[in-house]
């Protein structure tokens, strides 16, 4: 077999190119991409060789497209550029944490969730319920509740205030970036942890289409595909893309011989693109998502660790839960300043039945709706981009500034179904249904002024500056019931505003354009608010309401390039301190919440992340993050003092590690191969850490051939079938906790077209 030389001309490069989003026409007609999947051992001892690896894992690919021509010579890593202080800058000169993962990664390794993404990001974890709806990320052990998150999620620039709206299908994206330490000075509230941001593809300039189809066991199916290019040319540009996924569930209830916790789910986004003229132009998303799931696959936590993904219980529920949101985004580019504005509107609604009490007694059920819709507006002035104020020979300027407007409805309807005894005479004793109900609307509304400045000396030495301030006002009217009226309803009706500067300052030295060293201390807040009131248990006293809490993050960061470019390395080691910490406390053992002020705690660690690529078809990658994160004496759980314990899913350390490797034995197609392993460390389910999950790890392997508009791979997820339980809560069943198990083996094959 004739081995494919770079100089042959060879269709299967612009395949890459434009999963990229690279206009590269030189390359558009070569198969000189090599693809660079991964390989790895499932081990401990990956937390030692993640060392020499890359959380930069959204650049290991993107290397063939900018590589020299040659299967054989080595090549310089692409530059990846970022938007994690509203701007774009390349990711190796801001001085913030940040680990981007692009369109090709999100391509290689068939990236479908962001929790799927957040493996190659250290000291970061997303825990997540079979429902997909709930799903809290937890940056440096720094995390929150569905309503009130520490670490927001920002798609194509809007938040998403509730996290309920957050955990949605990729479907035609660009990039997601997991920026970590607050951020509250440029983002504002619920950025204490730090942010996720998704920025969807732009339509291209020229016709594309892709298609690709999975199928796995579990029935796992899995379609989606985009179409993309120019309705006018250099004028007006659509894109269109959606998808269907759905398997069966992963766990088996034994009462009844039925699968729990299938998924379903189908989406799309719409985008058309209009460059009104050289300065101008207006960008509007339309996207969707309908999840038609099972039930949670919860059970008693001993039970569930001694038969991992079967539980047994009386009763089978669904969760429902539809998004829309539509984003116009339009930018200005002038020669004295841009201006951008972000105007998104979001609206989503969940309905869930699930059982009660989580065993074989009957007649216990939970019937909860849930909605919100949101709305939010942004304006951004910034200096031009690349062009600062030249303040004298040795100085320059560079600035942006903006105002933030949102407001927000939510709304809770809930009702536990219950048998109690019959308190009336009878000659039997008799059970009657009981139906507590509990309801909440919660409005909000607030405003946030912003600005940013950064003055560069002699073209190496930065310092950065920048200061916001949000206000907000909320109301809620909080009422309970039951039926039959045993008890008069209840209603609360509550009041309050909030408000918070956010600076933060960072000092950063360039010694070459490839090495960076900076320092940076900022202030991050989530803010206070009202909590839903609990259904059929009385509300603790005083937990109507919750204050403010914030954090301060002191950070010193290396980042750099060496051998040509071939290798490339960041590093950070920080120390949060936070007070007033907001902590979700369990209701007796109800497995409901209220959010409480806690008390303090504190967050030391460091991160490390690596890429190596020596040869255009070979990459190393891998990260590595410590983390310990603890409660401060005096802080209090329910009345008990838990100084001292760990915070609540905060995994000790995390670590990623893989390799990537291709070859082609022809001019017509390319071999290639990918592996990983994911390591996370001991952490604790709740702030009393009764009860947690040790250190366990999960491999994934593919394998596959590309063509000239065709690729066909075969994929394994947590090949060795590690027994986990990523997520449980405390709960009334033998244990005193009830959990889910984490995903089994996966395996299944993928087919893909692309024109």
């Amino acid at each position: 077999m004739e081995l494919c030389r770079p100089k042959k001309v060879l269709p299967c490069a612009c395949y890459y190119a434009q999963l990229r989003g690279y206009q590269i026409r030189t390359l558009s007609r070569m198969n000189s991409e090599k693809r660079l999947k991964s390989f790895s051992k499932k081990t401990p001892l990956l937390l030692s060789i993640a060392l020499a690896a890359s959380s930069s894992l959204a650049q290991q690919s993107n290397t063939a497209a900018t590589a020299e021509i040659s299967t054989n010579t080595p090549t310089r890593l692409p530059v990846v550029v970022v938007t994690a202080q509203k701007e774009r800058e390349e990711v190796l000169s801001i001085p913030v944490s940040v680990t981007p993962v692009t369109r090709e990664t999100i391509q290689n390794a068939d990236i479908r969730t962001v929790r799927e993404a957040s493996i190659y990001a250290p000291n970061t974890f997303i825990n997540e319920f079979s429902a997909r709806a709930v799903s809290n990320p937890f940056f440096r052990g720094i995390g929150g509740s569905p309503q009130n998150p520490a670490v927001t999620t920002f798609i194509d620039g809007v938040p998403q205030l509730n996290s309920y709206s957050a955990n949605v299908e990729l479907v035609d994206v660009d990039q997601v970036e997991f920026i970590r330490g607050p951020q509250g000075a440029l983002f504002g509230r619920n950025t204490a942890g730090g942010l996720i941001n998704i920025t969807s593809r732009r339509p291209t300039d020229l016709w594309t289409a892709y298609a690709d189809a999975n199928y796995g066991n579990y029935n796992f199916r899995d379609v989606r595909g985009t179409i993309s290019g120019p309705l006018f040319q250099d004028q007006v540009g659509l894109s269109l893309s959606g998808g269907y996924s759905a398997r069966d569930g992963y766990t088996v209830n034994d009462f009844t011989g039925h699968r729990l916790d299938s998924r379903e789910a189908g989406f799309g986004k719409g985008q058309l693109l209009w460059k009104i003229n050289d300065r101008l132009d207006l960008r509007l998303i339309l996207s969707g998502e309908h999840d038609h799931d099972g039930d949670y696959a919860l059970g008693d936590l001993g039970f569930i660790r001694a038969h991992p993904h079967h539980v047994d219980r009386d009763f089978e529920g669904f969760n429902h839960r539809d998004v829309i949101s539509p984003t116009l985004l339009a930018n200005y580019y002038g020669d004295n300043f841009d201006l951008s504005s972000i105007s998104g509107g979001v609206w989503w609604k969940n309905e869930g039945l699930t059982d009660l009490d989580y065993t074989t007694v009957p007649g216990n059920t939970r019937d909860n709706v849930e909605e919100e819709h949101q709305f939010t507006q942004e304006f951004r002035f910034s200096s031009p981009k690349d062009r600062p104020i030249h303040l004298n020979d040795v100085l320059d300027l560079g600035w942006q500034g903006g105002v933030f407007a949102f407001s927000e409805d939510y709304q809770q309807s809930a009702a536990n179904n219950t048998l109690i005894p019959n308190p009336f005479p009878s000659p039997i004793p008799t059970f009657i249904p009981l139906t507590q109900n509990s309801s909440a609307d919660l409005d909000n509304w607030g405003v946030g002024v912003y600005g940013q400045a950064k003055l560069t000396a002699w073209e190496k030495l930065d310092f950065t500056a920048g200061l916001r301030f949000d206000y907000e006002d909320k109301h809620a009217e909080l009422g309970n019931s039951l039926n039959p009226p045993f008890a008069p309803p209840g209603r609360v009706v509550a009041s309050d505003n909030f408000s918070q500067f956010s600076p933060q300052f960072s000092l950063a030295y360039h010694f070459t354009t490839n090495h960076m060293a900076y320092a940076s201390v900022a202030r991050g807040f989530k803010a206070g608010g009202f909590n839903p009131p609990p259904t059929g248990f009385a509300a603790p006293p005083g937990t109507v309401e919750f204050g403010t809490e914030h954090s301060w993050n002191y950070e010193v960061g290396y980042k750099a390039q060496y051998f040509d470019g071939k290798v490339e390395t960041t590093a950070a080691l920080y120390y949060i301190d936070w007070r007033n910490l907001q902590l979700n406390q369990p209701i007796g053992l109800s497995g409901q919440y209220f959010i409480g002020n806690a008390g303090a705690a504190d967050s030391k660690g460091v991160e490390f992340s690596a890429l190596y690529h020596p040869y255009n078809w070979w990459d190393l990658f891998g990260s590595v993050g410590y983390n310990n994160a603890e409660f401060l004496s005096g802080s209090q759980n329910l009345g008990m003092n838990v100084g001292g314990n760990k915070l609540p899913y905060a995994p000790e350390y995390n670590a990623n590690v893989g390799t990537q490797i291709s070859w082609a034995p022809c001019t017509r197609a390319t071999l290639y191969a990918r592996a990983e392993v994911t390591v996370y460390g001991d952490f604790k389910y709740d702030a009393t850490n009764i009860q947690g999950q040790s250190a366990y790890s999960l491999a994934n392997f593919r394998a596959g051939v590309r063509g000239n508009h065709w690729f066909a791979e075969g994929w394994v997820n947590n090949a060795f079938d590690t027994h986990y339980v990523p997520i449980a809560i405390p709960y009334s069943t033998p244990s005193g906790y009830i959990g889910e198990s984490g995903a089994p083996v996966t395996f299944g094959g993928r087919i893909g077209l692309t024109f």
